[in-house]
């Protein structure tokens, strides 16, 4: 097995024994968080009814156009204040955060304390 495969597997065991515990509801949604190396997403999940409450990324022109660049801490910020702004317009406050198996630092660690600054409780 090559390093990058045994990173992939041990990040999506990681994801599963997270996911055991974190469970979104409609008055609590899940906030999952997921990076690639150019991009960094957001969303807002209830699964009880399987359907996404709200979403962000740094693939929308408009979260992109005001960012040096998107895969740095910056851009997960504007993410998550972004991500936090559509929770309150949809009359979200708490949610449950869904780290998706990343460790809980960088870029994970700056969108959740930008969503956290917006008023979301995580």
């Amino acid at each position: 097995m090559s390093v990058e495969r045994d990173r992939r597997v041990a990040r999506t065991r990681r994801h599963l024994r997270v996911r055991r515990k974190v469970v979104g509801s409609a008055e609590r949604p899940r906030l999952c968080v997921y990076k690639s190396v150019r991009h960094v997403y957001a969303q807002l999940i209830d699964d009880t009814a399987g359907k996404t409450v709200a979403t962000a990324s740094t693939c929308e022109k408009a979260l992109a156009e005001g960012l040096s660049s998107t895969k740095d801490t910056a851009a997960a910020a504007a993410v998550g204040k972004a991500v936090a702004e559509r929770a309150l317009a949809a009359g979200l406050k708490q949610v449950v955060f869904d780290r998706a198996g990343w460790p809980f630092h960088g870029r994970i660690k700056a969108l959740a304390d930008a969503a956290r600054e917006a008023g979301l409780e995580l």
